[in-house]
């Protein structure tokens, strides 16, 4: 899961440690959970104080093929939606 958080947040002009004040943590808490795994309810948190959807949060695929690592082999599956 690849996230947007960061790149959004300096989008709307606004700084790790701004966001962190308004959802109520500090700004180590706040990063580490940006750079880990964050929570459906930390995400929705940051959503609303930087004013978007979710979704924008998390990156989009750039085009219509996908792209999974073999859990035996680990290489690279590519999908193609058609």
């Amino acid at each position: 899961m690849d996230l947007r958080i960061k790149e959004i947040i300096k989008e709307k002009g606004l700084t790790i440690q701004e966001v962190a004040d308004k959802i109520g943590v500090n700004r180590v808490t706040l990063s580490n959970s940006i750079n880990g795994n964050p929570t459906v309810e930390t995400l929705n948190k940051i959503a609303g104080v930087i004013g978007c959807p979710v979704t924008e949060l998390f990156d989009q695929p750039k085009t219509d093929t996908a792209s999974l690592t073999c859990p035996h082999c680990g290489k690279n599956i590519n999908i193609k939606a058609e």
